[in-house]
């Protein structure tokens, strides 16, 4: 059967390292070209781009902010008659709902980031004119799309939207399952990891203040990532006298070898969105220590398979005694318990239903 293809319009603000961009970026490069036809709209420049792109277009708006692209943005649009139009990023998303009033086909689709009303306790939102401008735009909009269970319950409790525009996506794993896992190698100084930008809510201070109290345990604790935090970190490693054990790294290229040299992925955020490193932490079987957060995290750990979860401090040590000398871990488990349930394939069939469910509208 022949299909007219559905013409879709990613808007993202760049293409750097952040997850939402790498997420959309893979979603729009894998859907069914016979289907679909996919256009990446980036606000920035191509100076920004740490990936490349390859099979689908790629245009740039070449504007340091979003609220002077506006008119650029709007202009694209409306001269290329897209089907749909899809952001992923809360200020992109809230454009689009104000952009939405202005076009009678096209439809507009966000895909929600985070649970923002609660990381707004951790980082306070910069106020704009278009915060100011338009709050409720979810309800403009054709389509919400949630990576998880509780940021579905969060968007419509918070903002009062119809569950049938509501819409649950995980994440797919974006890299490459390993062909074989092989036994690990011992380490006689446990090797501890954690990815993600250095920020309030990701929790480094508490997972810093259980390492403090793991004195029985020889253990070399790495974080990678930047962020505001990252000066009150350093200061925190100095007062509890843990310079000789942890290690900062602003940023590695690949980050596969670090998760599958680890012993253990420590995770200490206070909210999430779908963490990503997390899975691909399972994915490479590196075990995971987290706390219980509103999020994806509880989607992703099965206790006792490929990880634990922690409801507070002195649990969150336990767990990680018991992760290190207690536990025999089944490291292709680890890998299977990820791959079943986030494999790209039956995550792109479920963006590519969501596309032509909305375009049918």
């Amino acid at each position: 059967m022949i299909y007219r293809k559905i013409n879709i319009c990613f808007v993202l603000p760049d293409l750097n390292r952040g997850g939402a961009q790498r997420i959309m970026s893979y979603i729009s490069q894998n859907l069914d070209k016979d289907r679909f036809k996919c256009t990446l709209l980036i606000i920035n420049s191509s100076k920004e781009t740490d990936f490349k792109i390859k099979n689908i277009e790629v245009k740039y708006l070449n504007k340091k902010r979003l609220l002077n692209a506006s008119l650029s943005l709007l202009l694209h649009l409306k001269l290329r008659d897209y089907d749909i139009v899809i952001g992923s990023i809360g200020h992109i998303n809230k454009i689009l709902g104000i952009f939405s009033i202005f076009f009678r086909k096209t439809k507009f689709i966000g895909r929600e980031a985070s649970l923002d009303t609660i990381i707004q306790k951790y980082n306070k939102p910069k106020s704009s004119p278009i915060n100011l401008m338009f709050n409720n735009y979810r309800k403009k909009l054709d389509g919400v799309i949630c990576q998880s269970n509780d940021m579905m319950d969060h968007v419509i409790q918070d903002y009062q939207l119809n569950r049938e525009n509501v819409f649950i996506i995980n994440n797919p794993i974006t890299i490459k399952p390993p062909i074989e896992l092989l036994k690990r190698p011992t380490h006689d100084v446990k090797q501890f990891i954690t990815i993600g930008r250095l920020s309030q809510e990701k929790g480094h201070s508490r997972i810093l203040n259980v390492l403090s109290k793991l004195i029985d345990i020889n253990w070399h604790y790495t974080i990678i990532g930047e962020g505001i935090e990252n000066e009150n970190i350093i200061n925190q490693i100095i007062f509890l006298k843990l310079e000789s054990q942890v290690t900062l790294v602003p940023h590695l290229d690949d980050v596969r070898e670090a998760l599958q040299s680890s012993d253990l992925f420590l995770q200490g955020s206070f909210v999430e969105g779908f963490p990503n490193a997390l899975l691909e932490s399972c994915l490479l079987g590196t075990p995971v220590v987290a706390f219980k957060a509103p999020g994806g995290t509880n989607e992703i750990i099965n206790n006792n398979i490929n990880g634990f979860i922690a409801s507070n401090n002195d649990e969150y040590l336990n767990y990680i005694r018991i992760a290190i000398i207690e536990k025999s871990w089944n490291h292709k488990a680890i890998s299977d318990s990820v791959l079943e349930k986030f494999n790209p394939k039956s995550i792109i069939s479920k963006y590519e239903n969501l596309f032509i469910k909305i375009s049918n509208k």
